[in-house]
């Protein structure tokens, strides 16, 4: 699968390459490819338990309130459409099969509604 990612974050995924081709070439023969972003020390895939205790150590680092791993998946659409991105991109990047799923992830902000009731009256009313 190919995801596209912001410009900022490629030097740090190269960079996250390089360590992996270390422990590649540390583990030697025990590796197995599976062509993982991030597999274990051996190439596997990583256990879910594993995955969540690196997410909330992670949070820890970052100095970021504790949240759920899936959270982050309804952070990224909401923040996708406050930044105008059209709903069906966000469906695409999301990966979700039906719009309507995008929507439940979406939330939507309290200065985009104020924003849309200052639009209605605009074009009800007329702008002051």
């Amino acid at each position: 699968m190919t995801l596209q990612c912001p410009p900022e974050l490629l030097p740090i995924l190269r960079e996250h390459k390089k360590r992996q081709d270390a422990e590649r070439a540390e583990a030697g023969e025990l590796w197995e490819d599976h062509d993982l972003l991030f597999p274990t020390r051996r190439g596997r895939p990583m256990e879910r338990s594993e995955d969540y205790k690196m997410w909330k150590a992670l949070l820890k680092q970052a100095g970021v309130r504790e949240a759920r791993l899936h959270d982050a998946r309804h952070t990224a659409g909401t923040l996708l459409v406050e930044q105008g991105v059209h709903i069906r991109v966000v469906q695409e990047i999301l990966g979700h099969a039906r719009v309507t799923t995008t929507e439940r992830y979406t939330h939507i902000a309290s200065p985009q509604v104020k924003d849309a009731s200052e639009r209605m009256g605009a074009a009800l009313w007329g702008e002051d």
